[in-house]
């Protein structure tokens, strides 16, 4: 007996293939991923990031306080901002923190970019170009025949004299950085380097002799903020970003592609673990800028912000070692998931699988902060939630990237550990992640803001 052939999708009648495409092709979108998303899109930049933070804050209850004044730290809910690109949230449980320790969660708000130079104008041929500096370790292939646009902070002299600042997002595909075709780089597919100063200034426009990055940003100004419509632009602080947006992807859903994952995933994830916070234990997310830089800067991991709120919230010397003391740190940062591609980058002991659970990163040199006793607090914290766990440490014979973990650790003293969802394509201009994983560590950090005992004492 001759079997009968095998049906693909192509010979299927139309009706059938559109149901069985519609079928594969459809996500499994929850509404956490939908939220995530949200976030994702909303945040092409580090003030645009905290902007929703502070947005979502204010909407649950939050009371925003400002650094310039007076605080009363009653137990209740509050958040703080430094530099519009750095935050605190935290629940100044009924709980006294000096007898309960308070429960942080860390991330940072930056991602690797290109940003704009102050005097970006180039004309070459009739195009206009305008020059960029690589903020962090940028993978610059990818951003090469991406649809462009420009994001961030501008700072301007407003009708009445005062100097104002304002968030601005052209949240359309304003640039491109052209591929150089195959014919004129016959090696490229072998070995492709790039020059930052030459290669990858963005191209906006061509045969326009009068426009300049200055105008097209005042105007975009105007546009977004009618009230500035007569500002003297000063400076700016703006970022090129990619048009695409984040999305579902696989056949199943299984993964979550977008710009950023790296680390506004963990910023999410720790937002939303607080705002399910309960009143009774202190819980605090910290959120820095410039991680992916040092960390040297008045908000970053580096500078005195956390260290500054903490004495806000226990303003005595003694009782604030003992609070600290009594803590612990969870640094939320991505870890690299082993690659189907490139396994033998990884060691094979300790490398994570996407939607296989959340990471703890250990390294002996100190480059994360984790320790048996913070780390055997998570990976049994997991284990409470039937949560599954997984450990990352680099190859020997590779160098390890850091997280604002040992650096907060050194900073204020608190017991710490990193940990982070498996990803890849890390620094691209477009990450991948697991579905699954954002929303398990979710879990985990519900319980461990609601946890009474924290590290066993």
């Amino acid at each position: 007996m001759v079997a009968p052939p095998m049906v693909g999708p192509c010979q299927l009648p139309g009706t059938a293939l559109q149901s069985l495409l519609a079928a594969i092709a459809t996500p499994v979108m929850t509404d956490f991923n939908d939220q995530l998303l949200d976030f994702l899109a909303a945040s092409p930049t580090p003030f645009h990031a905290c902007a929703q933070m502070a947005e979502r804050l204010e909407a649950a209850g939050f009371s925003c306080l400002h650094e310039h004044e007076d605080w009363d730290v009653e137990p209740g809910r509050y958040y703080t901002l430094r530099n519009s690109s750095s935050i605190i949230a935290f629940v100044r449980g009924t709980e006294d923190p000096v007898d309960g320790g308070i429960r942080m969660v860390g991330a940072h708000t930056d991602s690797p970019c290109l940003r704009l130079k102050p005097n970006p104008d180039t004309v070459v041929h009739g195009y206009l170009k305008l020059g960029v500096e690589v903020y962090g370790g940028v993978l610059l292939n990818p951003w090469y025949d991406r649809d462009l646009s420009l994001a961030g902070r501008v700072t301007f002299r407003g009708a009445d004299g005062n100097v104002a600042s304002a968030l601005i997002d052209f949240a359309r595909p304003v640039a491109i950085i052209p591929s150089l075709a195959i014919h004129l780089d016959r090696g490229v597919n072998d070995k492709k380097s790039i020059n930052a100063q030459r290669d990858i200034p963005p191209v906006v426009l061509q045969d326009d002799p009068n426009a300049n990055a200055k105008d097209l940003i005042t105007r975009q100004l105007a546009e977004e903020h009618p009230e500035h419509a007569d500002a003297e632009l000063l400076a700016w602080e703006l970022s090129f970003y990619d048009c695409n947006p984040p999305a579902l992807t696989g056949l199943n859903g299984d993964f979550i592609a977008s710009a950023r994952l790296d680390n506004l995933l963990s910023c999410f994830i720790g937002l939303k673990a607080l705002l399910n916070a309960g009143d009774e234990h202190s819980a605090l997310l910290v959120c820095n800028d410039h991680e992916e830089v040092g960390s040297n800067s008045a908000s970053g991991a580096a500078g005195p912000f956390l260290g500054s709120v903490l004495t806000r919230i226990v303003p005595e010397a003694a009782e604030r070692d003992r609070t600290i003391a009594r803590s612990l740190l969870i640094s939320a940062d991505n870890a690299h998931g082993i690659h189907p591609n490139f396994a033998d980058r990884h060691d094979g002991n300790h490398g994570p699988l996407l939607n296989a659970g959340p990471v703890i990163k250990i390294n002996a040199n100190q480059r994360y902060a984790s320790n048996s006793e913070t780390s055997g607090y998570f990976a049994n914290l997991c284990k409470d939630q039937n949560v599954p766990c997984q450990t990352f440490v680099t190859r020997s014979d590779m160098a390890c990237g850091s997280t604002i973990g040992p650096i907060t650790a050194t900073e204020v003293g608190v017991p710490t550990l990193d940990v982070g969802v498996p990803q890849f394509a890390m620094h691209s201009i477009r990450e991948l992640a697991g579905a699954r994983d954002p929303e398990n560590l979710t879990r985990v950090f519900d319980a461990f803001f609601a946890d009474a005992a924290l590290l066993a004492r």
